[in-house]
């Protein structure tokens, strides 16, 4: 499939509506995320204001006016040492996967967070015996960092985790 000609924007309030409805099918249907219950789009808000007060990127992917996917880093963990340090969440609407958004999300993500100076950007995948996102983020400079087993249970099943991580400090 080609690559759609998506504009790679910030997020704004008016693009929330449709990241929950992108979001809330991966939480309804799949395991590639543990959220069980999906947010609100008024706790997309809230999220959209903290990533930005923090100056960290929240992205999505404009087709013709349509929110495609959205991308974002958030705090790793709360402690202050890991200030520097991310997580990137990427997702698509179900009809647009495989048409390379993923990557155009991610390639912008990249050096947004460098501008931002995070130095380590973290992935959390869900290993659902797909691959695609670890092939995604693979092409884009992450290393496989380790893996967490059965840490999750979701729909009847336990679910496995990998880590992989790409330092900002060197390319970004």
């Amino acid at each position: 499939m080609a690559v759609p000609e998506a504009v790679i924007r910030p997020a704004v309030p008016a693009d929330l509506t449709a990241v929950a409805e992108i979001y809330a099918h991966y939480v309804s249907h799949t395991v590639i995320t543990f959220d069980q219950v999906p947010p609100t789009v008024a706790g997309w808000r809230r999220r959209l204001d903290d990533l930005t007060g923090r100056d960290l990127p929240f992205l999505v992917a404009d087709l013709d006016g349509d929110v495609a996917g959205y991308a974002y880093a958030a705090p790793w963990r709360p402690k202050p040492a890991y200030r520097y340090t991310v997580e990137d969440s990427i997702y698509l609407a179900p009809d647009r996967i495989g048409a390379g958004l993923g990557g155009a999300l991610l390639g912008t993500l990249l050096p947004r967070c460098a501008q931002a100076g995070i130095r380590q950007l973290i992935a959390v995948i869900a290993d659902t015996g797909n691959g695609a996102s670890t092939a995604l983020h693979r092409r884009f400079g992450f290393a496989h960092a380790g893996r967490l087993t059965g840490v999750g249970y979701k729909h009847g099943r336990s679910v496995d985790t990998m880590l992989m991580q790409r330092d900002l400090t060197t390319n970004p």
